[in-house]
This record gives C-alpha cells, structure tokens and sequence, in this order.
C-alpha cells in the first residue's frame, strides 16, 4: 500500500556549524512526518552570529537548474519554505517555486530574513528589501520578526510598540498579500515576558502567545520558529495553534540549553528537544487581542 507523503520544498542556506537554516529545517519537519526536499541558496562552514572567518559560498546559479530537473520529474509540494536569501535573484527564484510548484491546496511561507534588534543583517540590503516585499506578496503565511516587519512596511523599528499599533502592522502586512500574518520578538504586557502575535485575514482575528523572557540568546530559533509552524499547518493546526506549538518548542528549547555549559554559537540543543514536537495535548495558552 502507498502511504501518502507529504513534501516540503524548504527554499534556505546550509550551515555546515551551528544550529540554523536547512541544519534545523530538515530534522524539525522529517520528525514531524514530512519529506524535506532543499532547494539551498548558500552553503556557508558555519552559522554567522558571533563567528568570524566564516566561508559563504552562494548557490544562486544552480538553483534554477535544480527546479528545471523538479519540473522534469513533476514534482508538487504541499508546502514550500522560504528562509534566508542572499540576491534579488533568489527571490525571483523562490517566486518561480511558490508559483509552479505548489499543490492546488499547498500553502507557501516565507519567513523574510532580513535583520533583528532594529538593524539589517550584513548580507542583506535596502534592494533586498524591496524584492522581498514583492515575494510575501505571492505567501499565504509570512513570519517576520518585530525588526523585519518594520523593514517591510518601511516604519521605524519600535521595540516597545504598542499592542494597538502591532494590530496595526499585522493588518498592513497582509494586504500586501498573505491571508496569515505571524510577528515575532514583540512585546508582551506582562512584564519580563515576550510575544508572538498573529493575524488571519480570512477570519479577521488577532491572535497572541506569550513566553517568559529568558536572558540568552541563540541563533537559528527563528529557523526553528517557522519550521514548526509549517510542520504543525501541514499536521492540520490552526493558525493559533501553530503559533503556540512554535513557540513552545523554541521556549523548550531555549530554556533547555540554558542549563548547558554550551556557547552561543552552538545554537539551541535540537537533539535534547526533539521529541517535544509529538506532544500536542495542552495547548490552550493563546489568546486573542
């Protein structure tokens, strides 16, 4: 008998050191039950925050040639991921994968990576901004941070902006395209604690997740962010639901290392959380705003 299969084009770079990108794309989603197919748009010797010396090795000109061999081979996906980008060109790329080979009921999203803490990232650009305000306009799901959602609607990064104006900001975005709008790294009312908060076009409602705030920080938990929620939309979760699965994995693991003697640059111990993602009972811990 067949089993039926569910495929994840995962459009991302590849870090040989660290855990981030396709590193935590791949296993996130293979646990939950899907079949990762990358589409890579670097290959770098290691995660970039806090490492120097690092080698990057851009992949945009086989990354047309992989999606031609795909077209031959008819390849669909229920899901297609979109993470980091290094050109305009790979944009124009992963617009080319969202639009011809998504399934008819497939969904696309992308995860704008662009910069955090208010500042662009040093491989991206005001040109790459643009081209990326032209690909969420072809996502159902996009997932910016609090930095890159500014970036996107061309406002002044506020780190302590109001709930009201995050409605805000939610709405605008998904008027530039996708039905389901995730921020993340925004503040929270309570204190010493942060959010996520949401917004479903379709439904016309605000959705909120909050977390104590721990005092570290690791690369690669936005990557395991939006792996999760994709994984969990595929698993049939509603957009309040997803939210809370992503952000109680990446809490999990943030905590979790925490308690490790491990640097920075290792990123969050994937290997010690892994099996969290079959448990779903519990949730209930989202709330509307």
């Amino acid at each position: 008998m067949e089993l039926p299969l569910q495929r994840v084009a995962a459009i991302h770079d590849l870090s040989g050191f660290g855990r981030a990108s396709l590193t935590v794309a791949i296993p996130i989603l293979s646990s939950m039950g899907f079949q990762v197919c990358p589409l890579p748009t670097a290959v770098l010797s290691s995660q970039t925050s806090g490492v120097s010396g690092f080698t990057f090795h851009d992949l945009t000109d086989e990354m047309g040639p992989i999606l031609d061999h795909w077209e031959r081979m008819g390849l669909k996906f229920d899901a297609v991921y979109s993470g980091f980008l290094g050109n305009p060109r790979q944009l124009e790329t992963a617009t080319r994968c969202i639009r011809d080979f998504l399934k008819p009921d497939g969904f696309a999203l992308v995860d704008p990576v662009l910069g955090d803490n208010g500042a662009l990232d040093p491989t991206q650009t005001p040109e790459m901004v643009e081209a990326m305000r032209q690909l969420v306009g072809h996502a159902h799901v996009i997932a910016p941070n609090l930095t890159e959602a500014a970036f996107l609607l061309d406002e002044p990064f506020r780190p302590d902006i109001p709930q009201e104006e995050l409605k805000r900001q939610l709405v605008r975005l998904s008027d530039m395209g996708p039905e389901c709008v995730v921020i993340t790294s925004a503040p929270a009312e309570k204190k010493d604690f942060c959010a996520a908060v949401a917004y479903n076009r379709k439904q016309n409602r605000f959705w909120k997740v909050e977390s104590p705030w721990i005092p570290a920080f690791y690369p690669g938990t936005g990557d395991t962010f939006s792996s999760v929620l994709v994984g969990a939309f595929l698993q049939g979760d509603s957009l309040p639901v997803a939210l809370e699965r992503a952000v109680r994995f990446v809490t999990l693991g943030i905590r979790v290392t925490f308690g490790y003697d491990t640097r920075h640059s290792d990123g969050v111990l994937l290997e010690r959380t892994l099996p969290a993602l079959r448990d779903r009972c519990d949730i209930g811990g989202y709330t509307t705003f």
